[in-house]
């Protein structure tokens, strides 16, 4: 309201950071060597914390996108690096808390953000959902600076840069993420849609025959090639559809059917990130002493039991009928992260471990946002059908139909009602929508649950963490 951004161009402020989020997370990798790691942290801390500033003092919506996207790109190049870090700077029998640490602060993120901003809009003015960075950001780059010296910069490499690689990707990227913003709403079809479906796919082909074929590729796919890696990044992708589809269904669900306020729904989502604090010390023990399978098996298996459990909602259900799936949620995601991240890592060193990073974190990037149009296709293609559907079973009389609208049941003994007057159909008709979106709602957390269920399959492929590996001789001995 204060910037006067149409309603309709309201998630662009979101979709600019995510386009360039992902971009700088590909990135990664190359810029690591490129300037060196420690260097890198300090330039996108510092990045960030300055986009930070601009976005606050931005006087309308363009100067806010512009300053999004730069903080977007800083934003993404900052966890990549500090999983890199972690299995560079830590020995092995301390990297296990270390990443439990990283994971924790990533996680919680998207957990606390409705909560933080919620009470950050109520109580203050938008400029201060920025400027909260200042202070951390400054310190932690100062300290950055002075205290981590981790790889030299190699820049010779400037000249041998693959920079077509780089607009290839970047166009695809950027094209992907707005093809899943655009898509949904769209119905996937529309000249529009066709025109970034056909520019993704064109980019794609040619982003990744061009990192294939160059001596020094943007973004190492032949990463893949590693089975271990390839299995643990189809999960790591997973997880990012489950949290943030998640994270993007549970607030519209409480804005939309539950009225409730921004700092209300914060409130409620807060149960989430207090389990997954709680469950973050015994995560930690469990992945030191137990196998990575079993603990994927267990994680994926909580996560996908909390989508689930949230698929039987009505438009009554609030913070009792949300507590457990959440709680079984919170449980859950460390204990997807952790033993992916060490299996995906553990065994790279050098410029192999910064591109392993950069692609883990980036196939969580974008599972989230395919996670986030898939569960914006089913709200929007469904809701309707359950509309249509809804009003011929109440015109039948169906008690069932007329007890998920929530109407009184005395007129509905499946016998045709017969004609309805026109001020009946208008007072129903925002009821019905309501329902209608309710059952969407179930039908794209089901649809993620069983997502997640379904990825316990690939279990047999992957083997024990190195650190597993030796220490179970050690105990046998």
């Amino acid at each position: 309201a204060a910037l006067r951004i149409p309603h309709n161009q309201l998630s662009w402020v979101q979709t600019a950071y995510l386009i360039a989020e992902v971009i700088g997370i590909s990135l990664t990798g190359r810029l690591t060597r490129l300037v060196s790691l420690g260097r890198l942290f300090v330039l996108a801390i510092s990045g960030f914390t300055l986009a930070s500033l601009c976005c606050a003092l931005s006087p309308g919506f363009g100067t806010l996108i512009a300053f999004r996207v730069v903080q977007g790109f800083c934003g993404g190049m900052v966890i990549p690096i500090v999983f890199n870090a972690v299995f560079v700077i830590f020995p092995e029998r301390s990297r296990v808390f270390a990443t439990t640490v990283a994971g924790v602060f990533a996680m919680l993120a998207p957990t606390l953000g409705p909560t933080v901003g919620g009470y950050i809009t109520e109580a203050y003015t938008w400029h201060w959902l920025f400027l909260i960075n200042l202070v951390p950001g400054v310190l932690v780059a100062i300290v950055a600076g002075w205290r981590i010296r981790i790889g030299q910069p190699e820049w010779r490499l400037w000249s041998h840069l693959d920079y077509l690689g780089v607009v290839l990707c970047a166009v695809f990227l950027a094209s992907l993420e707005i093809l899943l913003k655009e898509g949904p709403k769209r119905n996937w079809s529309g000249a529009v849609v066709m025109a970034l479906a056909a520019i993704c796919i064109v980019s794609g082909i040619l982003a990744v025959i061009r990192c294939l074929r160059h001596r020094e590729p943007v973004v190492a796919l032949d990463t893949f090639g590693d089975r271990v890696f390839a299995i643990n990044a189809v999960y790591s992708f997973l997880l990012g559809a489950g949290l943030y589809g998640s994270v993007y269904l549970l607030p519209i669900f409480l804005g939309f059917v539950r009225q409730h306020s921004p700092l209300e729904i914060g409130e409620i989502m807060f149960v989430t990130g207090a389990a997954q604090l709680a469950v973050a010390p015994l995560a930690a023990i469990a992945e030191k002493r137990l196998d990575s399978r079993l603990l994927i098996a267990l994680g994926y298996g909580l996560f996908a039991a909390g989508l689930i459990a949230n698929g039987f909602a009505t438009y009554e259900t609030d913070f009792r009928g949300l507590f457990w799936p959440q709680i079984l949620r919170g449980l859950g995601v460390m204990l997807c992260l952790l033993p992916t991240t060490t299996l995906a890592l553990e065994r790279r060193t050098g410029e192999a471990l910064s591109d392993a990073s950069a692609l883990f974190n980036l196939m969580r990037n974008l599972g989230g946002a395919i996670g986030i149009a898939f569960a914006d296709t089913i709200l929007e293609q469904r809701t309707p059908v359950h509309v249509s559907a809804l009003i011929a079973r109440l015109q039948a009389g169906d008690p069932d139909a007329a007890r998920l609208v929530g109407l009184p049941l005395e007129r509905f003994h499946n016998v045709p009602l017969g004609p309805i007057d026109q001020a009946t159909k208008d007072a129903v008709a925002p009821l019905v929508e309501r329902a209608a979106l309710v059952l969407s709602f179930n039908e794209a957390w089901i649809a993620l649950g069983v997502v997640f269920g379904l990825s316990l399959l690939a279990l047999p492929l992957l083997r024990r963490s190195k650190a597993e590996a030796v220490a179970r001789p050690r105990q046998a001995r």
